[in-house]
């Protein structure tokens, strides 16, 4: 059941491509329920953020993938990653997806938090504005809609202030919670700009509300969504971890490859009406500009880069050991198990 309520180079890009061609070649399609006997499938907890117009592209695993692994998998909803960060410091879940910042900052300070892959490297999220902001200068002495201190939508509101020669002390800082909460308070006058995700483009303009500026110009190496888990659940729960890796890499290419498919889902999850725009308006832009990952790649570089914003800023007191906090072996797994 699931509950709705993350030896060298040359040879582990071989297995990537091997893996990939094989994703292509297979007809990958949702299991039916029947095609697997429930007394056989091993339970796999997982939390993501909260479902919305991308839910389609997140969610696909849900529909037989991670069942034809052997697994039963069990999803948790959160309305921002730090409460997944949470879940799986205490036990709760056995991984959850959403950005990496905090869960790095968590291990600079001894928390065992492994990234065993990132799908969502791009950044689709964007800052809104009320239509008479034309620059973070016309934010001073106003407020700005974020999550929670030191996760994406903080990292990007003070990007824009940095940009701009503005003082994070001359705006005020608001935790909104998720994307619908951050744009319903803008959309209401409550704040003068907001961090949300570039699904609400279409109805923006409706509400007197605009896109000031895109996310990935403020922060081109941030991460949207990375698979953060524990090195106890690595430990004593190797082989299943793999298998939801797998579950996870065949449910993405589906996604990225059916988009009536991926749509209706979105739609049936969240419950949007036909003619709402934003989940075609998402899937698109994810599309166009290859925003999703199918092999979980793990870019060290941009972990780098995202490791020095975190100290500079202060939110991070010390730097983390990538070899260990990147954890590739799971992944890397994966895609030997898909290619064979």
């Amino acid at each position: 059941m699931i509950h709705y309520g993350k030896t060298g180079i040359g040879r582990a890009r071989g297995v990537a491509v091997a893996a990939l061609a094989m994703l292509g070649a297979l007809a990958i399609a949702p299991v039916a329920p029947g095609q697997a006997h429930a007394a056989e499938l091993k339970v796999w907890r997982h939390g993501i953020i909260q479902a919305k117009s991308d839910a389609g592209i997140i969610m696909m695993v849900t529909q037989g993938f991670a069942q034809k692994e052997g697994l039963k998998l069990e999803i948790s909803q959160f309305k921002a990653d730090v409460i997944g960060l949470k879940a799986l410091i205490a036990g709760e879940v056995d991984s959850y997806e959403g950005g990496p910042g905090g869960a790095m900052i968590a291990a600079s300070r001894g928390a065992d938090v492994r990234v065993i892959g990132c799908h969502w490297p791009g950044l689709p999220h964007g800052i809104f504005v009320r239509a008479n902001i034309h620059s973070a200068k016309d934010l001073v002495g106003k407020t700005i809609a974020i999550s929670s201190p030191g996760a994406m939508p903080d990292m990007l509101a003070r990007a824009l202030l940095e940009r701009d020669g503005v003082s994070p002390d001359q705006v005020k800082f608001a935790n909104l919670g998720g994307d619908a909460d951050r744009f319903k308070a803008l959309a209401a006058g409550v704040v003068a700009a907001a961090v949300v995700s570039n699904e609400y483009t279409p109805i923006a303009t409706k509400e007197g509300l605009k896109l000031l500026v895109p996310g990935r110009e403020l922060l081109p190496n941030y991460m949207r969504v990375c698979i953060m888990t524990s090195g106890k659940v690595l430990r004593e729960k190797h082989d299943l971890a793999v298998r939801f890796l797998a579950a996870e890499m065949k449910a993405l290419h589906f996604a990225m490859t059916h988009r009536d498919a991926t749509l209706a889902l979105t739609r049936e999850i969240t419950g949007v009406k036909p003619d709402d725009p934003r989940p075609a308006f998402i899937y698109d832009d994810a599309l166009r500009t290859h925003a999703v990952d199918p092999t979980l790649a793990i870019p060290r570089a941009k972990f780098a880069w995202l490791q020095a914003q975190s100290i500079k800023s202060g939110e991070q007191p010390k730097p983390v050991d990538l070899s260990t906090f990147l954890d590739d072996s799971v992944r890397r797994e994966a895609l030997a198990l898909i290619a064979k």
